[in-house]
């Protein structure tokens, strides 16, 4: 009787355990997928100060950070020189430097050309009469909380001379696209016309906001 009652007990404390895994390996996969959904289109970059950014394909089809780059370079500073704006507006970058941050995150990613900012605003947005204004309807959706979730914001900027400006008032991104020697396109959301426009005169040594992107395709499935 003492032996049969030990056979059940450890048919059932196997069958416990069995259970116990099974429901390991469930939750565990339950937690994989969780964490892959919508990858890799929704998805994070990390950097190597372990800054994390969010990463969502817009509607021009590319893949944007939508939070400013915060990687601490050469070229870089925060505004007015305070860590506590860090964490709403990223760094300032110099045009130089804007192009190494991105290029540190990894394989394929880089700072937007014109070209994609133009995109960009077109697809949430219209054209105005000016080649380099992307108009009015774009301003909104891409500022924080609006629809795109690209999640701009009015970081300002530092002068070459070392000052800052416009916190608040003005949104720069610089672009990868060359204007001359000295100057590179940017992107200006601008509170005053609440507008975003594309500007060739931005001089390589101000520091403006950066925004990374990498191509769909450019991404290991």
């Amino acid at each position: 009787m003492n032996d049969a009652v030990h056979h059940i007990g450890t048919y059932f404390c196997a069958i416990a355990a069995i259970m116990i895994i099974h429901s390991c390996r469930t939750a565990n996969q339950l937690q994989e997928k969780k964490t892959t959904l919508n990858e890799p289109y929704d998805s994070v970059v990390v950097d190597r100060d372990s800054n994390m950014y969010t990463v969502k394909k817009l509607r021009n089809n590319m893949l944007w950070m939508t939070t400013n780059l915060k990687l601490t370079i050469p070229g870089s500073s925060y505004y007015n020189d305070s860590a506590k704006y860090g964490e709403r507006y990223g760094r300032l970058y110099t045009w130089e430097a804007a192009q190494a941050g991105c290029a540190l995150l990894g394989e394929d990613w880089r700072l937007p050309t014109k070209e994609d900012w133009q995109e960009l605003g077109k697809s949430y947005g219209t054209i105005g009469r000016e080649e380099t204004n992307i108009a009015k309807r774009a301003y909104y959706p891409l500022l924080t909380g609006g629809n795109s979730q690209f999640n701009a914001v009015l970081g300002g900027g530092r002068n070459p001379d070392g000052s800052y400006a416009r916190l608040e008032a003005h949104g720069f991104y610089w672009t990868g696209s060359i204007n001359d020697h000295h100057t590179a396109w940017f992107a200006n959301f601008a509170k005053g016309s609440q507008a975003l426009y594309l500007r060739a005169e931005g001089e390589k040594r101000s520091a403006f906001s950066v925004r990374c992107v990498k191509s769909k395709n450019g991404l290991k499935q």
